[in-house]
């Protein structure tokens, strides 16, 4: 049996992460070394010691916090930042005041920025610059004055976690994009094995049954036509891939997820009028269409496709079972047109004015009616013998008050 395909998990800021829990643990010791270098011009050293003994338990017990953006949650974060603006507040409290206005370091040195960048990497170049500010205020505070060399560290500090998180934002949407490419891939691949599948056996079977029916005859002929249709029906389904799969990128606590999500019709955003169109398409009714898709908005589409409908219910009610019909779509650069012909016996001239008189408003309501609310026109041409023709004409920037509605 054939292995399906599918898009595994990933993430481009795992590594970030890693780096993360890496220089949190390198700047506490480095803190603590600074203040071991130095212990003998604090003023109150057991102060910094106390402080040390909280960082550096905090530190170690919060590794598996940073290790992901799913275990790095908010509180986490205002914590974290908690215990960085308090050491650098009581700074003043634990050092001499000659080194603190000398420019000596906080308790807590670069441990701070590591803080900072947990607050980019989680939640981008926003949250940085709402950490960055926060330790700012900090340090104005803990120093008394905007001196040169603070206003230098906290505009590095400020610059680099706006820097950082803009980047992580960047591959965040870079890895959604590239997830949804592999899975579009998967997705066409397996088409392709399903419908080379399908062909070798389903497809076959049908048109042979179809040829055979029409050899034999009789009720045979009636299977035959039937296997007919249904082979044109999945020969579409199975060949365009017109009807629309969405398929919704997700970041998710490891990385992009792309899960599929079954939907009829997109409510906002223009619609493919081809994937409207294309289950008409059978034994008796040919489609020609672009190459390319024909966007329209949802309310147009929906009622050109009902046009449509009810002028191939027509040529089965007035032309009979066995007339064949056309579908020909153009998509021009300000309007769309689908045309619908057939080879029945045509419309006698006023029969469409008699059957108006007459109450049958089918014509008049189902097909033009439609067409003209969207701002559009239906023309229909019928010569007797030589069948009938509707050509359905819709502008591209639909003004229909019924579709602004249903838009909103």
């Amino acid at each position: 049996m054939a292995k399906r395909e599918r898009v595994m998990r990933m993430s481009v800021e795992q590594p970030l992460w890693r780096a993360l829990t890496a220089y949190r643990v390198l700047t506490m010791l480095y803190a603590v070394g600074l203040f071991a270098t130095a212990y003998e011009e604090f003023a109150r050293p057991w102060v910094a010691v106390a402080y040390y003994a909280v960082l550096g338990a905090w530190t170690l017990a919060t590794l598996p916090r940073v290790a992901n953006a799913a275990r790095c949650t908010k509180r986490f974060l205002a914590a974290d930042l908690t215990v960085a603006i308090t050491g650098i507040l009581l700074t003043p409290v634990a050092d001499a005041h000659e080194r603190v206005q000398a420019g000596g370091p906080t308790l807590p040195s670069i441990w701070t920025a590591g803080a900072v960048l947990a607050f980019a990497v989680k939640g981008g170049w926003r949250w940085a610059a709402l950490a960055s500010s926060l330790v700012a205020v900090a340090n104005l505070v803990e120093r008394g004055t905007p001196a040169r060399d603070t206003v230098h560290n906290v505009i590095l500090v400020c610059i680099a976690s706006i820097a950082i998180g803009y980047v992580v934002e960047v591959a965040r949407a870079s890895e959604r994009t590239l997830a949804r490419a592999l899975e579009i891939e998967a997705a066409t691949r397996e088409r392709e094995r399903l419908a080379r599948d399908i062909h070798d056996s389903v497809l076959q079977v049908l048109a042979m049954v179809q040829r055979r029916g029409a050899v034999i005859g009789g009720e045979a002929a009636e299977l035959g036509r039937m296997a007919g249709e249904q082979e044109v029906a999945l020969r579409t389904l199975v060949s365009g891939g017109l009807v629309p799969v969405s398929r919704v990128s997700e970041d998710a606590a490891e990385g992009a997820v792309v899960r599929s999500v079954d939907e009829e019709l997109p409510q906002s955003g223009p619609v493919d009028l081809r994937a409207l169109l294309a289950p008409y398409a059978g034994a008796k009714v040919s489609l020609a269409e672009p190459g390319a898709p024909v966007p329209l908005a949802p309310v147009a589409a929906r009622e050109v496709a009902a046009a449509v409908g009810a002028a191939l219910d027509n040529v089965r009610r007035h032309a009979g079972e066995q007339a064949r019909a056309w579908i020909l779509v153009e998509d021009e650069p300000d309007e769309v047109i689908v045309t619908v012909r057939d080879d029945g016996p045509g419309i006698p001239q006023g029969r469409l004015a008699q059957a108006e008189g007459e109450g049958r408003l089918g014509v008049a309501l189902s097909i033009r009616g439609r067409l003209r609310d969207l701002g559009g026109s239906a023309d229909l041409i019928s010569v007797p013998g030589q069948g009938t023709e509707v050509e359905l004409k819709v502008p591209k920037d639909v003004t229909d008050a019924r579709g602004k509605a249903e838009q909103r």
